[in-house]
């Protein structure tokens, strides 16, 4: 399955998303870099561009190992100092080990049943696991040029997905995981909702 251009070309990509976010695109990378601490190694899934590293966790020694479909962001992941690795989170392959695992605004790819790569997350992580997750989106408004549109631009190489989670049906789909969360919080201006769970 081909990616959408946004996901095959790093300059659309934040273009798009920083349009989708307005003022809050620096909020939700802030919010997700200040759960971890300096020093730490991170498995960040689902990497995209890796702008959480090399703008936010870099400065931070941290020891940054990004995974993503797309092989051109993981060579300028490579070039700005991280570790990159192509990976198909479909498949059944056992993560990295890292003390900080994280997912950002792509969980949904895996509806209708995140709960095993949730699973395959905890045993990756020594620490805790992060999962921050948009609550509003395009791709499920009224309007459907609008959600035609961000379904069809948001396919990172698994397809257009018609389905993103509301702030109710997360909450639902972690209340699997309560004994194991730690924090909660709606970020970025109340499009994405930040997860923290222990490993």
């Amino acid at each position: 399955m081909s990616t959408s251009l946004i996901y095959r070309n790093r300059t659309l990509y934040e273009v798009l998303m920083r349009g989708l976010y307005g003022r809050y695109y620096t909020a939700r990378y802030r919010a997700v870099a200040a759960a971890i601490p300096a020093g730490a190694s991170v498995l960040d899934l689902c990497c995209g561009p890796a702008t959480l590293y090399t703008r936010y966790l870099r400065q931070q020694s941290i020891d940054y190992t990004g995974l993503d479909l797309n092989d051109g962001f993981i060579t300028e992941l490579t070039k700005a100092g991280g570790r990159g690795l192509v990976w198909d989170m479909n498949s059944d392959a056992a993560l990295p080990a890292a003390d900080y695992v994280l997912m950002q605004a792509s969980l949904y790819h895996f509806l209708p049943d995140p709960s095993a790569v949730v699973d395959r997350m905890l045993t990756a992580a020594r620490d805790q696991v992060i999962i921050a997750e948009p609550i509003r989106n395009l791709a499920t408004s009224d309007n459907r040029v609008l959600a035609a549109i961000g379904q069809r631009f948001t396919n990172a190489g698994t397809g257009a997905q018609a389905h993103r989670f509301t702030e109710d049906s997360l909450d639902e789909f972690f209340a699997r995981y309560a004994e194991r969360v730690v924090r909660s919080e709606v970020i970025a201006g109340g499009r994405e909702k930040l997860y923290v769970l222990s490993a």
